[in-house]
């Protein structure tokens, strides 16, 4: 039994091995052919956090897979009326995955640690890795192969990120990332990253200009997260020429593609032009959630070979 709770929980064959598995599962969907690989399994959604890509996505798949799937609200009481671990175990005989959405990262390892199925981590505070093995999937398909492949991410050291920067250094693709002083990657990420990925291609910097250079894609995210709230306004100043415009695009190729893993907030941390320009990608990459984690939950449950 395996979990996926970040990217450290997978290798790059591993990941090959996923993709394998998306690339055929999502051309026999362009056929309208949806194989029922896994009738009468199902999958326990556990979300803290509202969602629409991640909770739509993982539920349609789980349907289009022969599976079913169910959302747990409050009043199943998860971290409330009884201790995690009885919770899980409980949980464990009626479900054959779980998927969660957490505030704390903390969160999805205490469960993963009692549970008797697989755990997938659809977003904490720490780690995102089904976006982004879905953004290098996105990107594999548009540049035919990662191997030459450069990334660049202009805006916060978030969660998303950090997955971007081990999914890339684990698939040999170079990462740049522009980000204000302050919001930095910590060191102890960089000294486990790099330690992860001792031949990663990896440059920080506070110029998006600069991060862009002979990039195959640009990507950006909300500056403000759900949680911080709090923090909008400052975070709007220090952030105000991180703006991904028509200006840092132009010292990106021309042929670069714009990433961003939704929802945006137009005329913050990415112009209208930009985000509706012809190298966005943006819903196909969206649209790559549900196919790449169908592959997730084919190689957990049972096609790791």
């Amino acid at each position: 039994m395996r979990h996926l709770l970040t990217l450290n929980d997978v290798t790059a064959e591993e990941i090959q091995r996923i993709f394998a598995l998306t690339r055929d599962i999502k051309a026999k969907l362009a056929d309208g052919i949806r194989e029922p690989l896994f009738p009468g399994r199902v999958m326990a959604l556990l979300f803290e956090k509202p969602s629409l890509r991640t909770r739509v996505s993982f539920q349609a798949g789980m349907a289009h897979l022969g599976g079913s799937s169910m959302m747990l609200g409050d009043d199943v009481g998860f971290g409330k009326r009884e201790r995690i671990d009885d919770f899980t175990r409980v949980l464990c005989e009626f479900v054959d995955v779980i998927v969660m959405r957490c505030k704390q990262h903390e969160t999805v390892e205490q469960v993963a640690k009692f549970a008797t199925c697989s755990v997938i981590n659809g977003l904490t505070d720490t780690a995102h890795p089904c976006q982004a093995l879905a953004d290098l999937f996105t990107i594999q398909e548009h540049t035919g192969s990662l191997k030459s492949a450069k990334l660049a991410w202009v805006g916060d050291s978030n969660n998303v990120a950090a997955s971007l920067a081990l999914a890339c250094g684990l698939l040999g693709v170079e990462f740049s990332i522009a980000a204000p002083k302050g919001y930095e990657f910590p060191a102890e990420f960089l000294e486990s990253l790099h330690k992860t990925c001792p031949e990663i291609k990896f440059t920080a910097t506070s110029d998006p200009h600069s991060a862009v250079q002979n990039a195959s894609a640009v990507y950006t995210d909300v500056w403000t997260s759900m949680g911080q709230e709090n923090e909008k306004l400052k975070r709007e100043q220090d952030f105000a020429d991180f703006q991904v415009n028509e200006q840092v695009m132009a010292s990106a190729p021309a042929d670069a593609l714009f990433m961003h893993c939704l929802p945006a907030h137009r005329g913050e941390e990415v112009t209208s032009q930009v985000l509706d320009c012809p190298n966005s990608v943006v819903v196909q990459q969206a649209g790559n959630r549900m196919h790449v984690q169908k592959g997730i939950l084919a190689w957990l449950l049972g096609m790791q070979s």
